[in-house]
């Protein structure tokens, strides 16, 4: 979607990476011109969707990729067009519009064909029978279009035409000879000739140069149902028209008709593009209704999608496609990584226990204050992201700000804490896999691909029965994604300590960082709660050190 900023965080979302993206959404809109709307880029935890039921508040939408999409273009918006449209009405909005195709729809409004500028000069250079309009069921309204012209006089009979096209300019009696039953007469102001068209059961009556018939004509017009229009072209020019007015369903293209959707994305339509080479292509929006047309054009001017990273700024943690994005703001409070951008951005960076206390000082430095429910979710944050101030990560800054936003949201910090944590982290009824990917997260260090799953639980002990089932998968996930080291930490949050358990073909590097040995691939090692200030670094170093 054009114009809009996205904020996320990372994959497998925790809870300050969904609650500060979502807060910041609210302060971007509040002080920018660009709408902002929070995204989450996987399914959020049972913590997280306490919190947000907690708060009232919409979890935020799913987005897999940042990619550019054929909804990111200014493509051209113009109105589908109905089949039975005369060729003259269609050339003109394509001259109005200064486009080279338009989409024509069916009755329901799906896409029915293309009608092109070649087919309609193939239809001015094609030498027609004199039947055409009877082939193409033109109606009397497209006629009356083309020719400009006023109606005398219709028939009673549903108007149909059957027969074929002539030009009376010969004598009546030579008329007589070529005219039939049914066929369609352009003639000048001969009274005798326009009498004789009318009897020979003519369905249509052309009189050119905005020459009135005298009223015995047309009361003989009535009589034989014979419809009588009025043209001010003269007959040279009428001729020349009147096939203008045949439908463009007749011409336009319905075979093999190519259209894009507006979630498609540029790199696949690019190729198409090549192999096909139409001036332009229709665009069906989600319902299947034809919304414009793109063309090559518009790929050069593409639009790419604008981006906020809250909580990250390491590439492998990012929204897939980010390469495609413009991203314009990163907001995080771990290690300085590897997101790369085309020109300077703002970065803040604070090493604070939450990027959520970050989020709230840019309201508070700002002299905006947060909204209630933003102010609950920040407060949220700060209490997961630094255990309710334990965690070593912890600060006086967040500490300060908790109180201020609790003050704000009306939250007893320590009664809500304790509900959050309870609601958050039961491991009952989960499968290995979801424990496991909560809150996974992938560094690369040194050359070392390694990853870290963080779960946090008030019941230790029920880990015990998961346990095996946990090892088989890291094994896996190891070999599959080729992970030098993959780590699950489980968290005491009660006892301050962690259940470390290694997997990985380097797994032996966690002893080495830790200097610790591993029983059945794991070790409880008290005072390790934080996975970015006491996990991350210990392992780097052993990492570093190895020749």
């Amino acid at each position: 979607m054009k114009n809009i900023i996205y904020v996320t965080g990372h994959k497998n979302p925790d809870t300050d990476s969904i609650c500060s993206a979502i807060a910041y959404a609210e302060f971007k809109n509040k002080t920018g011109k660009i709408p902002a709307v929070a995204i989450r880029l996987g399914a959020t935890n049972l913590e997280t969707q306490f919190i947000l039921n907690y708060f009232k508040v919409a979890e935020p939408e799913l987005i897999t990729t940042v990619k550019t999409q054929v909804s990111d273009l200014d493509i051209d918006i113009v109105a589908p067009i109905s089949p039975d449209i005369s060729l003259k009405m269609a050339w003109s909005i394509m001259k109005k519009n200064n486009i080279n195709t338009l989409p024509v729809i069916d009755e329901n409004d799906r896409l029915a064909g293309v009608a092109s500028i070649s087919n309609l000069a193939a239809s001015y250079l094609d030498i027609w029978d004199n039947s055409i309009l009877a082939k193409s069921n033109t109606t009397l309204e497209n006629i009356l279009d083309t020719l400009a012209a006023k109606c005398l006089f219709k028939s009673e009979d549903t108007f149909k035409i059957t027969g074929k096209i002539i030009v009376a300019a010969m004598n009546p009696e030579s008329t007589k000879t070529v005219i039939e039953a049914g066929d369609i007469a352009i003639c000048g102001d001969r009274e005798d000739s326009q009498s004789l068209i009318i009897n020979s059961k003519a369905c249509l009556l052309i009189i050119t140069g905005n020459h009135p018939p005298k009223a015995e004509v047309v009361k003989l017009a009535k009589a034989n149902n014979c419809t009588i229009i009025l043209t001010p072209y003269d007959t040279f020019t009428a001729s020349r028209l009147i096939t203008q007015s045949i439908p463009i369903d007749y011409v336009m293209t319905k075979k093999n008709v190519l259209s894009f959707n507006t979630d498609d994305f540029i790199e696949d339509i690019k190729d198409i593009m090549l192999e096909t080479r139409y001036r332009s292509y229709p665009v069906i929006d989600e319902n299947n209704k034809v919304i414009g047309s793109v063309s090559r054009f518009h790929l050069i001017s593409q639009n790419r999608k604008k981006v906020i990273l809250m909580d990250h700024n390491e590439r492998s943690q990012s929204v897939s496609g980010l390469e495609d994005a413009e991203v314009l703001e990163i907001i995080d409070h771990h290690r300085i990584a590897d997101v790369q951008t085309g020109f300077p951005i703002y970065f803040r960076n604070e090493p604070v226990g939450s990027t959520s206390t970050i989020v709230a000082s840019i309201f508070f430095e700002n002299g905006i204050r947060p909204s209630k429910s933003a102010a609950g979710l920040l407060c949220a944050a700060i209490i997961s992201d630094t255990l309710l101030l334990k965690s070593p990560t912890s600060t006086i800054v967040d500490e300060l700000v908790l109180k201020r936003l609790a003050q704000i949201a009306n939250l007893n910090i320590e009664e809500f804490a304790k509900e959050m944590f309870k609601a958050g982290t039961s491991l009952e009824g989960k499968t290995a896999q979801e424990i496991f990917y909560q809150d996974f997260k992938t560094f690369s260090l040194n050359n070392y691909k390694v990853g870290v799953s963080q779960v946090g639980t008030m019941y230790i002990d029920g880990f015990d029965s998961l346990k095996d089932d946990i090892i088989t998968l890291m094994n896996k996930k190891s070999k599959e994604s080729s992970y030098d080291i993959i780590l699950l930490m489980l968290t005491d949050i009660l006892n301050g300590g962690s259940v470390l358990i290694a997997a990985g073909e380097h797994k032996d590097i966690v002893s080495k960082a830790f200097n610790v040995t591993l029983t059945d691939n794991g070790v409880y090692i008290p005072g390790i709660v934080s996975r970015k200030k006491q996990v991350i670094p210990p392992i780097s170093a052993a990492i570093n050190q190895i020749k």
